[in-house]
């Protein structure tokens, strides 16, 4: 393909969404050498392999969201992640935590780092709302009290502490509705029996 004229590229980079990958790009008319040169002149910037973001798109503190979800648009955020941004823990953690459905293809991402979990395909949909990374961007998350739930089942990979501090967090800031809505995804997941006895040791 022709590379197009400087202008014309910046055009049709604009006409991009704010992330994009470089099949889109090239489906817009803007081949990978003048995107190359877009990037090497500041105009965009490489967030992921093959994962694009425009130079002036709005600022966010969710790049590797962004990145992630533009390469696994199958996949919902989770774990110590999903915990992050409903603000249940106070830690930063060093890699986006992703799920798929059991039994499909699990994503291999280098870069942002990422931990890849598969759930039972059965309750995959259980309970994914959508975060606005960044304005007019959204990602699928695990909403908080399914990610509580889901912390308190895998508390032996990611540590009794910081599933307890979860656990406690919500229980305070999720109002009366808050251990109903536990006990509710619990049961669908079949944790219940683990679920009740830290409610009652955190409400204790």
């Amino acid at each position: 393909m022709t590379p197009v004229e400087p202008p014309r590229a910046r055009q049709r980079l604009a006409m991009l969404p704010p992330t994009f990958t470089t099949a889109r790009a090239r489906q817009a008319g803007l081949p990978s050498r003048d995107l190359a040169t877009l990037v090497s002149e500041g105009a965009a910037i490489e967030l992921s392999r093959g994962v694009y973001r425009q130079s002036d798109a709005p600022e966010t503190a969710h790049l590797d969201l962004l990145a992630v979800h533009t390469r696994a648009s199958h996949a919902v955020v989770c774990g110590e992640s999903a915990l992050a941004l409903h603000e249940l823990i106070d830690d930063i953690p060093a890699a986006v935590h992703i799920a798929v459905p059991r039994g499909t293809r699990r994503p291999a991402i280098s870069y942002p780092p990422t931990v890849v979990a598969q759930y039972a395909a059965k309750t995959f949909d259980l309970n994914i709302e959508q975060y606005e990374a960044a304005p007019g961007e959204f990602v699928p998350v695990y909403d908080a009290a399914r990610s509580v739930v889901d912390a308190m089942r895998h508390r032996n990979r990611i540590g009794h502490t910081l599933a307890l501090a979860a656990l406690g967090r919500y229980l305070r800031t999720s109002g009366p509705d808050g251990v109903g809505d536990l006990q509710r995804i619990a049961r669908e997941l079949h944790a219940l029996s683990v679920i009740r006895p830290a409610v009652e040791a955190v409400l204790a």
